[in-house]
């Protein structure tokens, strides 16, 4: 077949457009290119917690759905859903398996669960390195406390008289006095299964249990303020870096240790204080919309109205940003291998599986 010199320049031409405007059409389609403002247009943010409502997790995490939506292009609603069980895992397990990887579900979740990871815990049946971190409102030091009418008001006391610590499960709540019962000679009795730290405050109230393995410093400043001003509970030990401004004579965790080793795996175990009250998206959330909700988070903390409203609740913000939070993850499972066995061996986990 023939074709004329204007026939090939036609020919020519449509060669070169044709490919280019299928480009264009695929570019501009809304499946290749939605932004992230369209795609949280009229959509919903659920924050799922691992704790039962009226704790310290459940406390930041409603803080943060009334007020992160303002900072995401499309401004979404924020749903804070409570989903109880195992200590936080079960609300971990279901962030990183189970909830949509689109940038519509977010999770709060104990501290330690990274730290729980790096020791081997079979347990934790995820790897917490994949969740994309998104930031932690509040850097803080955890403390371990007794009530008012206990006869432990000191370390010193309870190496010599038996108390009991209500637990959540194996996390921070029993890790602390398993820790010091293995390194510091105390006697505590821990009893696990309560589904929240509010019910372990109610416990300790009715006097069912004698102190509570594990709190943030802020969290009882913040929903027990009556406590502090009233000599309510008793801080034994603080758990953090470094000690709290106003706990200027409460022994670090880390001080407790006699030797080298323990100290750096006592250090370890204090290290999760900085994960504070983390708050992560699923793996696979595509790399816009994790960037927009690390950039909606840290526009949040700054925010004048979320401060406002911080302050009337009595929470502490001490923010850490989620790129920070990613490599202190990142770091904790990847610590020192004769360190987290020596913290492995402290904790007794072959025991814990027994409880």
């Amino acid at each position: 077949m023939m074709f004329s010199s204007t026939t090939c320049g036609r020919i020519g031409l449509a060669r070169t457009l044709i490919p280019a405007l299928l480009a264009s059409a695929f570019a501009a389609s809304p499946a290749c290119a939605q932004s992230v403002e369209d795609f949280y247009k009229g959509r919903k943010i659920d924050i799922v917690i691992g704790f039962s409502v009226g704790g310290g997790y459940d406390g930041y995490a409603r803080l943060l759905a009334r007020h992160m939506g303002e900072h995401i292009p499309g401004k979404p609603v924020i749903i804070p859903r409570n989903m109880i069980g195992a200590g936080s895992r079960t609300a971990a397990a279901f962030i990183h398996g189970i909830a949509p990887k689109d940038g519509t579900a977010m999770g709060i979740v104990d501290q330690s669960l990274a730290l729980e990871q790096a020791l081997g815990d079979p347990g934790v049946k995820f790897d917490s390195r994949e969740f994309n971190w998104i930031g932690n409102p509040n850097a803080d030091n955890n403390v371990l406390a007794t009530w008012h009418t206990s006869p432990v008001k000191t370390i010193d006391d309870v190496r010599k008289t038996e108390v009991t610590m209500g637990a959540t499960g194996y996390n921070t709540s029993s890790q602390y006095p398993t820790v010091l019962n293995a390194t510091a000679g105390t006697k505590f009795k821990i009893i696990f299964g309560y589904p929240g730290g509010n019910e372990i405050n109610l416990a300790m109230e009715r006097g069912e249990v004698g102190g509570r393995g594990s709190n943030a410093w802020a969290s009882y400043k913040a929903t027990r303020p009556d406590w502090i001003k009233d000599n309510k509970i008793n801080i034994l030990v603080q758990i953090g870096l470094r000690k709290a401004p106003d706990l200027p004579n409460v022994p670090l965790l880390m001080e407790t240790a006699t030797n080298d080793i323990d100290r750096a795996a006592l250090r370890l175990l204090s290290a999760p204080t900085t994960i504070g009250r983390p708050f992560f998206a699923p793996p696979n959330v595509p790399a816009d919309r994790v960037k927009a909700l690390r950039a909606a988070f840290d526009a949040m903390i700054k925010d004048k109205a979320f401060l406002e409203d911080a302050k009337k609740l009595n929470l502490d913000i001490d923010p850490v940003s989620g790129e920070e939070l990613q490599k202190i993850v990142a770091d904790i499972i990847d610590a020192p291998a004769d360190v987290k066995k020596r913290l492995a061996d402290i904790l007794s986990l072959v025991e814990r599986e027994k409880k």
